[in-house]
């Protein structure tokens, strides 16, 4: 019903044997596993979350590679103290590489200014984001970690339907909308099958510099019962730690320390073992 033919706009598997959406790398280029970092709603820490799991498997030992998805909001460049602009190799771009290793690309790089507003309508933005997956050299990516923007529209279903999508990590928050948040995420990656490899807790407790006990700041988590529901792992819960605000504001995010991240790094590993 209502049906207007073209796969390109539409989640729906009405059994359909059309020609796969997937975009081809260049020729030049290498990557092994792509992972989707999502959310249902904005303002969790999915730039966080992906920022983190970028940096624990690179000090894995393997090779990463970030690609901002999140055109309107991009947030990745600073996090990890990049400000020079992308170059070119031909007709491929090359991904700004930070200092310990990780391939970035983002539209701050691109940008004139990088406080300069990105004012596209969906398809064009979209457009963008199938060009940093066929347009860039990517060099030897053991895993992909693409930061989307919050919801189900263009952009993620852009990413589900060309990128060759291995799995998502859905970023949560305690707040009563987590069941929300999850929902829709796992509906949609449901839509696209795509597996949902688990969910990670942003701003879960603060812990009081005094004191030293955990302080629970939205109230008790719910997030065990709601992925349960699923049957989704709960991979890392992170604190509201002031030391992570900083290192995302100043750049400096690789020198994260805490192993928070440490059991969704196992089960990306997974994916990919040595």
């Amino acid at each position: 019903m209502g049906c207007t033919h073209d796969c390109s706009s539409c989640g729906h598997d009405c059994g359909n044997e059309a020609e796969s959406m997937l975009k081809k790398l260049n020729e030049q280029s290498t990557v092994k596993k792509v992972i989707g970092v999502v959310s249902g709603k904005g303002g969790v820490g999915k730039s966080l979350v992906t920022s983190l799991m970028a940096v624990s498997m690179q000090r894995l030992g393997y090779r990463t590679a970030i690609m901002d998805a999140d055109i309107t909001g991009p947030s990745i460049p600073r996090a990890f103290g990049l400000h020079d602009k992308a170059e070119t190799f031909g007709n491929l771009l090359l991904p700004e590489v930070s200092k310990m290793g990780t391939q970035i690309m983002s539209i701050n790089l691109l940008l004139e200014q990088e406080t300069d507003p990105v004012v596209w309508r969906g398809p064009v933005i979209a457009g963008a984001v199938t060009q940093f997956w066929t347009d860039c050299y990517w060099k030897d990516v053991d895993f992909m970690f693409v930061d989307m923007p919050p919801g189900t529209g263009d952009v993620p279903l852009t990413v589900f339907q060309s990128l060759p999508v291995d799995g998502i990590l859905i970023v949560t928050s305690p707040q009563e909308l987590v069941s929300m948040i999850v929902e829709k995420a796992v509906k949609m990656a449901e839509l696209m099958n795509v597996p949902v490899l688990g969910v990670v807790e942003n701003m879960s407790y603060y812990v009081c510099p005094d004191c030293k006990k955990e302080h629970k700041i939205f109230g008790e988590s719910h997030l065990e019962e709601v992925a349960a529901q699923h049957g989704l792992p709960v991979l890392a819960r992170l604190p509201i730690d002031p030391s992570l605000s900083r290192q995302m504001d100043g750049g400096l995010i690789e020198l994260f320390e805490g192993d928070w991240m440490q059991g969704a790094a196992d089960r990306i590993s997974e994916l990919l073992p040595r």
